[in-house]
Parts: structure tokens; C-alpha cells; sequence
């Protein structure tokens, strides 16, 4: 679905993404792991259009979508999400939701004017289709909470929320479990599997929790230094020699007998 080829993204003198080429296939629930530093994060706003590349090709469904600002590409299906989550604070979380859907008559002057019946009508339908997400996710208990009131993990749920406000093909998350409890992040997990099995969902996660990892992603994708170091199962990565001497400095063959 999306093909990432010899991709290179450059501060100056420093390769943040050097050269990394990968593929998330239709369907998966792709994990992309590695150290601090890895590039994973400026990948993802490579591909999701927030950065040009410095160089090489990103396609999605056989189509080049290089540099594509970030709301064409939500307009093809391609979203993500953040480490910290983006709210509108002051409003509502049903509120939040309802704001996610792109050409309502509303934003048009001339129909905010002479359109109020069409307007009023969308926003029941949007309101409809908000209460379902918030069920879907388990928290129709704060559709009239202000958003900026959550915590970090009602945060990210509304944040996969949003997602389901759209006809999304293909979703980046970005540290989903960052600053997240133990419940929160399984319901998060829950959500995520749901979504793929359920809705056709395929998803891309950059997530340091490995039993998080182990337990959406396959496969997993492990980046180091701006390069794709290594690509299997979450338990395969786990016993990769390579990948342990990125994570920990020094291999398997390297480590003292206990």
C-alpha cells in the first residue's frame, strides 16, 4: 500500500532519514520501532507531507505522492497522529469530532447565510456519526467534556477518533502510548485491532512498548541511524542481534556470561 524507496530527509550536515526504503502492505498492522534518534518520527512527516523529502520516492496505492501537502493526502485516506495530542481544548469532545469531516455547508459563506436547514441537518448526521465513534471507543461518557480536559490517553483516543470521522485508508501513529496508563493503552490496543479487522484499517505505529508491539504489529520495522535496520516478526526483532546492539550497544556474542 505504501512503498518508501531509498527515501532521504537532511538538516543541513545531519541525515535525519538516510537512505531508509520500506513497504506497509494492505491490511497490516505495521510496527516501526528503534532507538531515540532512529529518524522514525521524520519519516512519518516525510510520507504524511508535513516535510519535504531531500531526496527518493514515496508511493501509495502504485501512486507518487512525494511531497504532498498534508491535506491532499488526507483527502487519499493517509493520516496520523502525534506524540502530543492536537485538541481543540474549549471545545467538546463530541465538538472535536464533528470538526473533522472537510466541506461542510457550513464552512461556505453563502450557505451559513441562506443554507441554515442543510447546515442544521449535517450536523445531526455529524453528531449521529460522532456519538458511534465515541461508543466504538468505549468513552461516550465524555462526549460533553471539554477536550482539553482528558487525560493524555482519552487524549490519543480521540485523537484514533478523529480517524474514524473520515474514510481513512491508512493511519500513523506516532507513540500512541506515550504518557498512557496500563487500561488506557489497552483500550487504545483494542481500538487499533478493531479498526483493522473490523473496518479494513491499516495502521503504521512508532511505539517504544515492546509488549504493545508484540502484541498489534506484524510486521515490525526497525530503524537506526536514518536506515532501515531490520524487518520480521515482533519476536524475531526481539532475538535480532543487530537490533539488540542498536538498542543496548553491544551484541549477544559481546555480552558477559551471568
Amino acid at each position: 500500500m505504501i512503498r518508501v524507496e531509498t527515501l532521504h530527509k537532511h538538516f543541513g550536515g545531519f541525515h535525519a532519514v538516510d537512505g531508509a526504503s520500506l513497504e506497509i502492505a494492505r491490511g497490516t498492522i505495521t510496527g516501526l520501532i528503534g532507538p531515540n534518534g532512529a529518524g522514525k518520527t521524520t519519516l512519518f512527516n516525510v510520507i504524511a507531507g508535513r516535510l519535504p523529502p531531500t531526496s527518493g520516492t514515496v508511493t501509495m496505492e502504485g501512486e507518487d505522492i512525494t511531497g504532498l501537502p498534508p491535506h491532499a493526502l488526507f483527502h487519499k485516506g493517509l493520516l496520523r497522529t502525534f506524540q502530543i495530542a492536537h485538541e481543540f481544548a474549549s471545545m467538546t469532545v463530541r465538538e472535536n469530532l464533528m470538526m473533522v469531516p472537510g466541506g461542510q455547508s457550513g464552512e461556505r459563506l453563502w450557505s451559513a447565510w441562506f443554507g441554515r436547514g442543510r447546515i442544521a441537518q449535517e450536523e445531526r448526521a455529524l453528531a449521529k456519526q460522532a456519538d458511534e465513534v465515541l461508543d466504538f471507543l468505549t468513552i461516550s461518557h465524555l462526549a460533553d467534556e471539554k477536550a482539553g480536559n482528558l487525560s493524555g490517553g482519552q487524549k490519543k483516543l480521540l485523537e484514533l477518533g478523529r480517524t474514524m470521522m473520515v474514510d481513512a485508508k491508512i493511519v500513523f501513529l506516532d507513540e500512541v502510548g506515550a504518557g498512557v496508563n496500563r487500561t488506557l493503552l489497552n483500550t487504545i490496543g483494542d481500538a487499533i485491532v478493531r479498526l483493522n479487522k473490523e473496518r479494513g484499517y491499516t495502521f503504521c505505529v512508532i511505539e517504544h512498548d515492546m509488549d504493545f508491539i508484540g502484541r498489534l504489529c506484524d510486521p515490525v520495522i526497525v530503524m537506526a541511524e536514518g536506515k532501515v535496520l531490520a524487518e520480521g516478526s515482533a519476536s524475531d526483532i526481539m532475538q535480532n542481534e543487530a537490533v539488540i546492539e542498536a538498542y543496548l550497544g553491544t551484541g549477544l556474542k559481546n555480552k558477559a556470561p551471568a
